[in-house]
């Protein structure tokens, strides 16, 4: 008899998506897919405490060293081939080609996005924190957004010991942001405003694969991650209220460094609270391989594009996650400071964003 289990026969299947530019549908390419099945379904059964030392920090550690420092396959492969296997675009680059001669400097790659990633600069567009394949949802079980706390639980993702902001997000909306190993893994701020706190959770790192998150229940909760609360009621703020940007590292994320700049990617610096931070700029950076943002906020105040909740509830496409949670759940693929959703005081406007 087979001992394969869901996740087993999970990866089998594709995993669809939706590239906002061109509205068509594509298929993710699903990095060591049968590695993390079988570590996340046979694995975790068999051994839990081979699967708990693999998705420890320290084994990440070394994994993303293997991956993206080892120089072997890299070399083998050499930069043009490496880059056409990953689909990386470095016409997109800040620096010459000739600068990325390792696979680490590929992934925390600059890029020109003041040119090539560009931002509606309206108070009430709220806009996307990274290149990464997004879905809304909702804390309000009232809400056609709600998902039955698949993806994390919400105070232990806010932090237990968090009163004052899990009373301030109960019951709202948020958007999650999946960043693939080949993408831009710098993170944009998603809003204006004032920082009021920054702190960090510690936990594991597992895989942001689509099979591996529907195998563990609530894994966004259960990994290291840096949450930052925006106060955007302030002059030049967003003014949807508060915001909370959460970085969540996954498998072979090394570290999340905050670097906000606010011209480019010039003068870096930490964020802290107090710091007044802008709309579509440089906050921080993944180092690096695949990772997630998570951005929440406060009931009432935003309303989702129209076109990404659409293609969420799509039945024409392959998503692992509709296949693991029983509900229509197609991620689009969007682009950093495209407009994901809009201040629900704002007038009508057009919500198709570049």
């Amino acid at each position: 008899m087979s001992r394969r289990g869901p996740i087993g026969h999970m990866h089998m299947m594709p995993h669809q998506f939706i590239d906002r530019r061109t509205g068509r549908i594509q298929e993710e390419r699903l990095y060591y897919d049968r590695l993390i099945a079988f570590f996340y379904d046979v694995g975790r059964e068999w051994s839990p405490f081979l699967f708990k030392t693999i998705t420890s920090p320290r084994s990440s550690a070394v994994l993303g060293y293997l991956n993206y420092d080892w120089q072997l396959g890299f070399t083998m492969l050499g930069l043009k081939g490496f880059v056409e296997k990953m689909g990386i675009d470095l016409s997109e680059c800040l620096e010459p080609a000739e600068r990325y001669d390792t696979p680490r400097k590929i992934f925390e790659r600059t890029i020109r996005y003041w040119e090539i990633r560009p931002m509606d600069h309206a108070s009430a567009a709220l806009v996307s924190p990274a290149d990464g394949r997004i879905l809304f949802g909702s804390f309000s079980q009232n809400s056609l957004l709600f998902v039955k706390e698949k993806f994390f639980d919400f105070e232990e993702l806010l932090g237990s010991g968090k009163n004052q902001w899990l009373q301030a997000f109960a019951n709202g909306d948020y958007a999650i942001l999946r960043l693939t190993p080949e993408k831009y893994h710098y993170n944009h701020v998603p809003v204006s405003g004032i920082v009021r706190d920054l702190y960090v959770i510690d936990g594991d790192h597992h895989s942001c694969n689509p099979s591996a998150v529907v195998a563990v229940s609530r894994t966004y909760s259960k990994n290291k991650r840096v949450v930052t609360i925006i106060d955007t009621d302030v002059p030049g703020g967003s003014e949807v209220g508060l915001v909370a940007m959460i970085e969540i590292v996954a498998l072979m994320i090394g570290d999340i460094v905050q670097c906000y700049s606010a011209q480019r990617y010039e003068k870096p610096q930490t964020v802290v609270s107090g710091m007044f931070v802008r709309k579509g700029q440089p906050k921080s950076l993944y180092r690096p391989g695949s990772s997630t943002n998570v951005v929440i906020f406060q009931p009432g105040k935003i309303r989702p594009c129209r076109d990404l909740l659409h293609n969420m509830g799509r039945h024409d496409v392959r998503s692992r996650f509709s296949e693991g949670f029983g509900k229509s759940l197609v991620e689009t693929d969007v682009q950093v400071r495209s407009t994901i959703a809009y201040a629900r005081v704002s007038p009508p406007q057009e919500e198709r964003a570049s």
